[in-house]
């Protein structure tokens, strides 16, 4: 049988991720440090594992609706309103997904018609493009430079627009170089948006992750701006909560009600358990100021400082992050590009990190995406190797 001549050809060409490539390779490594995968290493806060179990033994285990328990779309709604002043309806505008990623799955698929363009921050996150590729649409990177802090400029979104564009995947704070957007910069982009009529697909995963007192602005809070964002996020990141898969969509009813359609013949609804222990997070979260997401970003931002001063006093060229649990430092000077140094880096020192190339490439040959979501003992050891290593190619 000639399988080639069965396989779906947009899903044939796709390439494996770039970041579980290494995780992989790590996996196999005696000793080795990963700072390659983007997972918290706390715990989910025993409070909301609790819950989750709280609500087994209660033989809370049905199917819930298809858009989620109501509890949790109120608890939602109401954090969205009092963290970022963004208003939803808790009934018919939000949907609960299993993690951000199916959120951003079913946005594309119900948002691009067959090769409608979508906009992508170049570099950004490794699933916008296959899964633009796999809606049916063209995903156009639109490069961002270390010399703009990596934000998205008025100038560069006015020259990737074409006719065909239809939609931008904005991901801000931004997997993985740490740039963030503040009001100024959105204000600057959002005559163009719309002008163009874009629809703006708002990945906000990262939005509890922000330092130097800098705090995230929605894009979709701006004037003329909610109808037509969509917003992504989820309870990973900010919860520790990675392997639960909870994540919502937060947008107008005109976008949620066909997703939903989506949702039901695909997924019919996110796991119970989760749902209970993400009502728990909210809760939990709203009553005590939200001091275990405070405690952890306490400790990624006490981790950011001492990376981002050890690649910079090895040599390496590093922007300052603002926002997320990466850093995203420049190889160049070494003369070699950011797979040679990854690869070598694991061969050698049994450090893994992710080549830039993996987020677009564009932005990222010669950088390389390093997690600093791991133990400050982890960090002190990797960053001790790397500079070996530098010391070593130079």
């Amino acid at each position: 049988m000639d399988y080639s001549k069965i396989i779906n050809k947009n899903v044939a060409a796709l390439q494996p991720s770039g970041i579980r490539k290494f995780f992989d390779i790590v996996a196999e490594i005696p000793d080795a440090i990963s700072l390659g995968v983007g997972e918290p290493d706390f715990v989910t806060p025993y409070g909301i594992r609790e819950a989750a179990v709280k609500s087994i033994q209660r033989g809370y285990t049905q199917y819930t609706s298809n858009l989620g328990i109501p509890k949790l779309r109120e608890e939602i709604a109401t954090f969205l309103e009092q963290r970022y002043t963004l208003k939803y309806d808790a009934a018919s505008e939000v949907l609960v997904t299993v993690g951000a990623s199916e959120a951003i799955d079913l946005t594309l698929r119900t948002v691009l018609e067959q090769g409608d363009e979508v906009l992508i921050p170049d570099p950004s996150y490794v699933s916008y493009k296959p899964n633009v590729l796999i809606a049916g649409g063209i995903p156009k990177a639109v490069a961002t430079t270390e010399a703009e802090e990596f934000r998205l400029t008025n100038k560069a979104l006015k020259a990737a627009i074409t006719p065909r564009t239809k939609a931008i995947i904005f991901a801000y704070p931004n997997n993985p170089t740490g740039a963030i957007m503040e009001k100024s910069d959105l204000e600057a982009i959002r005559e163009t948006i719309i002008k163009h009529n874009l629809i703006v697909i708002s990945d906000e995963i990262y939005a509890e992750l922000t330092y130097d007192g800098l705090k995230h602005i929605s894009i979709a809070s701006l004037k003329g701006m909610r109808e037509r964002t969509i917003i992504v996020s989820g309870f990973s990141k900010a919860f520790a909560m990675t392997g639960w898969r909870v994540g919502y969509v937060a947008a107008p009813k005109q976008f949620v009600a066909p997703m939903t359609k989506i949702h039901q013949y695909t997924i019919m609804c996110v796991p119970t358990a989760g749902q209970y222990a993400a009502i728990e997070a909210l809760r939990q979260g709203r009553e005590d100021g939200f001091s275990a997401v405070g405690e952890m970003r306490a400790q990624y931002d006490m981790r950011r400082r001492f990376v981002h001063k050890a690649f910079n006093d090895m040599g390496l060229n590093c922007f300052g992050p603002k926002g997320a649990f990466y850093a995203f430092p420049s190889v160049k000077k070494l003369g070699i590009d950011g797979e040679e140094f990854a690869s070598k880096l694991l061969k050698s020192k049994k450090v893994a990190v992710v080549p830039g190339t993996a987020f677009g490439a564009s932005s990222g040959k010669f950088h390389v995406r390093c997690s600093y979501a791991t133990s400050m003992k982890n960090l002190e050891i990797a960053m001790e190797r790397i500079g070996e290593f530098v010391r070593e190619v130079k």
